[in-house]
């Protein structure tokens, strides 16, 4: 599957692509309680680019330049811009 192709609302995502940029990680309130830290990295292939959330031990998976394979990913729509996320079920590589 193809950047261009990711709608809001998706499931079972599989697709690759290479990391352009990731952020600071940043510490967040869960609604379950506690805390977990989240990064948002930049990912595009050749028909485009979107964000992919990043969660505890995915951040230190990935780095700037790398090209990865996320299986079985999903997207949402998160303040009005499609996001891409890996979620408990799902797995990030480097390719």
């Amino acid at each position: 599957m193809k950047i261009n192709e990711l709608k809001p609302g998706m499931r079972g995502v599989n697709v690759e692509g290479k990391i352009d940029s990731v952020t600071e990680p940043r510490s967040v309130n869960l609604r379950t309680g506690g805390t977990a830290q989240v990064a948002d990295a930049l990912i595009s292939d050749e028909t485009g680019q979107i964000k992919l959330s990043l969660w505890d031990d995915q951040i230190n998976l990935v780095k700037q330049g790398d090209n990865v394979a996320i299986e079985n990913g999903y997207t949402q729509a998160f303040r009005g811009e499609n996001s891409l996320n890996i979620g408990r079920y799902g797995k990030i590589k480097r390719a």
